[in-house]
């Protein structure tokens, strides 16, 4: 009997692999990724993201040679590329775990019909998810649309199956030939604009292990008082390696209990942080059953909303220059370092899509192309929540103020005071709002508004009229 093909995708680890686990007790593996660029969701992976996939793909590789095995990788359309490696190598099945991203259920559905007229069969696992999107219903066997009630239904469910370890590997009798990822040119060269996030990131499961450590060990106990803290370590910042795949969520889920079960002093953290895994779930499933969440609003009225699209208004919000420091600093992080503070995001998308009146889908594209954790279901669940259009999504009146929402989330300046340092003199009470300073104060700090860093690019109070007066005409619409 042939081989075993396993694809990987965004599940890029071998411990609690089922499909690994599976592959491995029929006999001889062949690990496969396909560097297939239409693949998620018909959007090519971000720039963030492919610096990402390529330390991930290294360190997949290199964790499967201690097992005794390797990665294949090919480049192509995924059905012509596992055809081919499965008639090189008589493979007698291929085994891939669930995609939830738009269009997946027809790629695997056409891979299935592919493989058949060959006589192999295609087996689909789960593992991305603590619940398939199907298990989690409503009590007329619908989907949820509000996130309460779906995770009450979720936590009413079997707690996730523990973890399984790493499978031992048996490889095939003879290797596929293999693309050396190099070539590929997945991380920038010219001008590496990627070049600090490695002072940053370790992609691959032996980061995300450490990552997760780390979290449980320094900030699991005051996750909940220290989460909405960009001036602090106090997030898990495992959204990367949950998104590539490198652990599982039920990994998490368990370590995290265990943990708080171990230690009664991290239960109030890790009630709080296994929530927040819980609004990743809510978010898959918001998408499998919504796919065109992505691109189109969920709340159908939100499509008469009128937006303005100004390409000026956006350059300066992506390049830090709202003159709202606690917004610019998010901006200059998340292209430093591919990644923003969870409640710093929720500031930055109010400003451009309330305060700005700037369409959420250009915010999410953004964050698509320069987040590493840039994940389709979560990043548009999340800016369509601030944009008050998607699934229980926050209050259309609820319009976050940068000045006060800098204050009260880094009291002391410490976090906008790194990532724009030009502002850095000025006392705390001005730091998030240079343009309340004097003269003076300004001098003594080096500032020069609209030489070393800009005015407000809108004011706040008149925007925040504007916005309302915007989603009035919903309102109005809905009445008429």
């Amino acid at each position: 009997m042939g081989p075993s093909i396993v694809v990987f995708s965004l599940d890029l680890r071998l411990s609690d692999h089922a499909a690994l686990t599976a592959a491995a007790r029929e006999g001889p593996v062949v690990p496969l990724f396909v560097l297939d660029e239409t693949e998620t969701g018909g959007r090519p992976m971000g720039g963030a993201g492919r610096w990402w996939l390529h330390g991930s793909l290294q360190a997949l590789d290199q964790a499967l040679r201690s097992s005794g095995s390797r990665l294949i990788c090919r480049r192509g359309a995924t059905v012509d590329v596992i055809r081919s490696v499965a008639k090189a190598t008589e493979a007698r099945s291929v085994r891939i775990t669930r995609a939830y991203e738009p269009g997946a259920a027809g790629r695997e559905s056409a891979l299935k019909s592919a493989l058949a007229m060959n006589g192999i069969g295609l087996h689909r696992h789960g593992g991305r998810l603590l619940f398939e999107p199907e298990q989690v219903r409503t009590n007329d066997g619908g989907p949820f649309k509000v996130f309460t009630a779906f995770w009450r239904a979720a936590s009413r469910l079997d707690p996730p199956a523990r973890p399984q370890g790493v499978p031992d590997l048996t490889p095939p009798d003879r290797w596929p030939a293999s693309e050396p990822i190099e070539r590929w040119d997945l991380a920038p060269k010219r001008p590496n604009w990627a070049a600090a996030f490695p002072d940053h990131w370790s992609p691959g499961e032996a980061g995300a292990e450490a990552r997760l450590a780390a979290f449980i060990d320094s900030a699991l106990r005051d996750y909940g008082d220290n989460r909405n803290r960009p001036d602090v370590v106090g997030t898990s910042r495992l959204s990367p390696h949950l998104h590539f795949g490198e652990i599982s969520p039920r990994v998490v889920w368990h370590r995290i209990m265990a943990a708080a079960e171990a230690d009664p002093r991290l239960q109030a953290g890790a009630e709080v942080y296994l929530r927040e895994i819980g609004w990743r779930e809510f978010s898959f499933h918001v998408l499998h059953h919504w796919p065109h969440l992505p691109e189109s609003p969920f709340r159908p009225e939100f499509a008469r909303f009128p937006w303005q699209e100004d390409a000026d208004l956006l350059r300066a919000w992506q390049k830090g220059a709202t003159g709202y420091p606690i917004v610019d600093a998010g901006l200059r992080e998340l292209w430093q370092t591919g990644w923003m503070h969870n409640r710093v995001r929720m500031i930055a998308a109010s400003v451009l899509v309330k305060s700005l009146l700037v369409p959420w889908q250009a915010g999410e594209r953004w964050f698509w192309d320069t987040l590493v954790d840039a994940d389709m279901a979560n990043n548009a669940a999340g800016w369509q929540w601030v944009a008050g259009s998607g699934a229980d999504a926050a209050p259309y009146f609820r319009i976050f103020n940068p000045v006060s929402q800098g204050r009260k989330f880094d009291p002391e300046g410490t976090y906008v005071r790194r990532w724009v340092p030009e502002i850095a003199g000025l006392p705390d009470t001005l730091v998030h709002a240079p343009f309340e300073a004097t003269a003076v104060e300004l001098e003594d700090a080096g500032i020069r508004l609209d030489r070393t860093y800009p005015r407000p690019i809108v004011d706040h109070k008149l925007a925040r009229e504007r916005a309302l007066a915007a989603f009035a005409t919903l309102k109005a619409g809905r009445e008429g």
